[in-house]
């Protein structure tokens, strides 16, 4: 059996994952690159960090963005939702304060799927006011969609 999610299905997805692929135009053509992010319920959107690089310039320039994430038992068992936004980047306290939202949030979602207790998010929120600091940014959803497929066995 094939179906639609409705929207507490995927928003269900998007919280109990961590990793999704991230896609974007450049040049006219699309880019798809895998980031960790953080699904936040209250504001609707997703967070995320990158240092200075392609996929940052090229966003600046084009704020359309998707994201997908999914989940694949097998090939008649999976679940997938798109995510589709415009990126904002965020700057000073705000990126603190979203870059330790994500840390929290991404080890929270590691707790509660894998048991595992990792504490090495952490370290980012302290560089956030150096040279090197990530620049951290939220994608603002617009819409949401997503399918699951599961066969009984």
């Amino acid at each position: 059996m094939r179906r639609n999610l409705d929207k507490k299905e995927c928003v269900a997805l998007l919280e109990e994952n961590y990793v999704g692929r991230l896609a974007y135009i450049s040049g006219g053509s699309p880019h798809i690159v895998p980031i960790t992010y953080f699904y936040d319920p209250e504001t609707n959107s997703i967070t995320s960090y990158s240092s200075e690089g392609h996929k940052i310039q090229e966003m600046r320039k084009n704020i359309a963005v998707c994201l997908s994430i999914d989940e694949i038992a097998s090939i008649s068992n999976w679940k997938s939702v798109l995510v589709q936004g415009t990126f904002e980047e965020l700057s000073s306290i705000d990126a603190k304060h979203m870059l330790h939202q994500f840390s929290d949030g991404v080890k929270n979602v590691i707790r509660k799927k894998y048991g595992e207790n990792p504490n090495c998010i952490s370290e980012f929120s302290a560089k956030i006011d150096t040279e090197d600091a990530p620049i951290v940014f939220r994608i603002h959803i617009t819409e949401l969609t997503g399918k699951i497929r599961i066969t009984d066995i």
